[in-house]
């Protein structure tokens, strides 16, 4: 059984019944679900040298095990040298298997490995049931090698719910064993 499915079958049998029973859902499509993971990687060293991005790209790709898209300047900003359309950064959508499978590695191995880590923040929901997560180095992954990285980056991560709440998001997040601080 792979790690998607156990976390899948996990959602069905304990998560969802966990979910109607606390906020009373009458319909089973009520019950909040997991809809994409978004990973964002923002390189503002990336204006000046295109190799930046390259290995950006390549780092995201590693650790999500799909295609990463660049993503582009929507304006020109003249303070920050950039214009309309410059490559500043990429993205990966995860959705189905992949996100399941890294929802769980991420929890479970990249999490704990992060330097004093005592929970990530429980306040960083968007108001409509989204949670952003923000991490200061890539290594923290088990699938980036330490000898061949060029730059510590961070990235942002993005759980996108289809709670309407903050709470019922938090309650789903929890119960798939996110570990948030006190």
């Amino acid at each position: 059984m792979t790690v998607s499915s156990r976390l899948k079958e996990t959602y069905t049998k304990e998560i969802a019944p966990a979910m109607a029973k606390k906020f009373g859902y009458k319909n089973v499509m009520q019950i909040p679900k997991l809809d994409k993971i978004v990973i964002n990687m923002g390189v503002g060293e990336a204006k000046e040298n295109s190799k930046v991005l390259e290995s950006a790209v390549k780092d995201l790709e590693t650790i999500t095990g799909q295609k990463a898209i660049l993503t582009r300047a929507k304006k020109s900003i003249a303070n920050f040298k950039i214009r309309e359309g410059m490559p500043i950064g990429c993205k990966v959508t995860l959705r189905g298997e992949k996100m399941y499978e890294f929802a769980d590695r991420l929890i479970n191995l990249s999490l704990p490995r992060v330097r004093d880590f005592r929970g990530v923040n429980p306040n960083a929901f968007d108001g409509r049931g989204n949670y952003s997560l923000g991490i200061k180095e890539q290594l923290i992954f088990p699938e980036i090698e330490y000898d061949k990285i060029d730059k510590v980056r961070g990235m942002d991560i993005i759980f996108v719910t289809t709670a309407n709440t903050d709470e019922e998001a938090r309650e789903l997040l929890t119960l798939f064993g996110m570990p948030f601080s006190k």
